[in-house]
């Protein structure tokens, strides 16, 4: 980047009680959060749920029934959408349009002389490995190689608000990482970035913060941290030697041996601790009874806890 993006200490982005309804349909219910400043901020939930509604409306593409969304403490307007760089799920670019051409068309759009935008394409391009593709047609680009021109085309203005919907969709592995790559550099330049995404292994690697949005209405929200430590279920993996029987017979009933494996020469045993015990006294009780190899909590991952929330918000909802 050619400049650093201003750092913002409080919310950049706050949206209250936002609600809005299609034909008797409630695609937002009384949606609430706030985005903090420099920040990657994951908004989440399954298909329908209400998200891509949410970014329509922070983009001013449609305004809310009800509600408000505040950018830097004052009403959202369209003289924001310059600060937002917004790329959507749904891709497009024009096919007959050369690479290039259509690139420096969309910077000039958002503001930029021939000569900066010029600048800063080539950079980009060189960054994502596109370089060649300059003087090709769009219509000559794969889905992946296009997804980059987009890309490119939404970052390159240096937004104050990045806004992804799905932006790994169809890459493959190298390029997923490429850009976790770029988008993880532009939040330590003071960007903010809502990013929405069905993959949970992103949440955990990028997101700081995050919403979780079923069936129109906010279900979970928090801070990543706090909301896998609010979903612990104080269950630890164990590598240990000597007689699985033994292991078994000998634990105290405060433990619950869940599961016991070997793979190879290692044997691993998966327990629960019930309430009111620690670990420490889980340790003391296999020091006792066994040779502990390694001792490790097993905390759940985003994808366990997004569809345990979402199966009992439905369940709630139907009863």
């Amino acid at each position: 980047m050619n400049r650093a993006y201003e750092l913002s200490g409080a919310n950049l982005l706050t949206a209250s009680n936002v609600v809005k309804d299609f034909n008797g349909h409630r695609a937002l219910n009384h949606v609430s959060m706030e985005v903090p400043g420099g920040s990657i901020y994951g908004l989440l939930g399954p298909n329908g749920a209400g998200k891509t509604t949410l970014l329509r409306i922070i983009n001013q593409i449609t305004a809310p029934d009800e509600g408000s969304i505040l950018f830097e403490g004052i009403p959202i307007t369209p003289e924001h959408v310059s600060m937002i760089g917004y790329l959507p799920e749904e891709r497009g670019l024009y096919r007959k349009m050369k690479v290039g051409e259509q690139a420096l068309y969309l910077a000039r759009l958002k503001g930029l002389s021939r000569q900066e935008a010029m600048k800063r394409l080539k950079t980009w391009f060189s960054k994502l490995e596109i370089g060649a593709w300059w003087d090709k047609k769009v219509e000559e680009l794969s889905k992946g190689m296009a997804q980059k021109v987009q890309f490119i085309t939404t970052v390159l203005h240096e937004p104050r608000l990045l806004i992804f919907d799905e932006p790994f969709s169809g890459f493959d592995p190298i390029n997923v990482n490429l850009l976790k790559q770029e988008i993880l550099q532009m939040k330590e330049q003071g960007a903010t970035i809502i990013f929405s995404t069905h993959n949970m292994a992103s949440v955990e690697e990028l997101c700081d913060h995050i919403t979780l949005i079923n069936e129109s209405e906010v279900v979970l929200q928090g801070e990543i941290s706090e909301i896998r430590e609010k979903y612990r279920k104080n269950t630890y993996r164990v590598v240990f030697s000597g007689d699985r029987e033994k292991l078994g017979n000998g634990l105290e009933s405060r433990f619950e041996l869940l599961h016991v494996e070997k793979d190879g020469r290692e044997q691993y045993a998966t327990i629960r601790v019930k309430a009111g015990t620690g670990s420490g006294e889980l340790i003391r009780n296999l020091a006792e009874i066994t040779e502990i190899r390694s001792f490790q909590e097993i905390l759940p991952g985003m994808n366990d806890i997004f569809i345990q929330v979402v199966n009992d918000a439905s369940q709630k909802k139907g009863s």
